[in-house]
């Protein structure tokens, strides 16, 4: 079994006090039901907006220069992520259709090496 991560995106200006509904909380927490029964959720986890990400940079010298904000410089970041465990790609696809359809927002799915 391969592990995939199943990451949400959210643009950077996502409030989830304006956009997150009792209905969409109740199709994540279906959703994670579902994953856990069918023994294939390692972890999963939410994250802070990117306002209060900090970003890490190694310098030549061995110096580590640390910045407010994400690293990358895009208009949707990683807003939370669930781990998976599953037997292909199109299993761990079909994990990903749901959790876009449950969340709402876009979702990519990766294999870890």
């Amino acid at each position: 079994m391969t592990r995939y991560l199943v990451a949400i995106h959210h643009p950077d200006d996502y409030d989830p006090a304006a956009l997150e509904d009792e209905a969409m909380h109740r199709d994540i927490d279906i959703l994670n039901d579902e994953m856990v029964a069918a023994g294939i959720r390692l972890f999963v986890g939410g994250l802070h907006p990117v306002a209060v990400a900090k970003s890490l940079k190694a310098g030549p010298g061995g110096e580590v220069e640390i910045t407010d904000g994400p690293y990358l410089k895009t208009s949707e970041h990683v807003g939370g992520f669930w781990v998976l465990e599953a037997a292909d790609m199109d299993e761990a696809l079909e994990w990903g259709r749901k959790a876009a359809i449950a969340c709402r927002v876009p979702v990519e799915v990766r294999a870890f090496h």
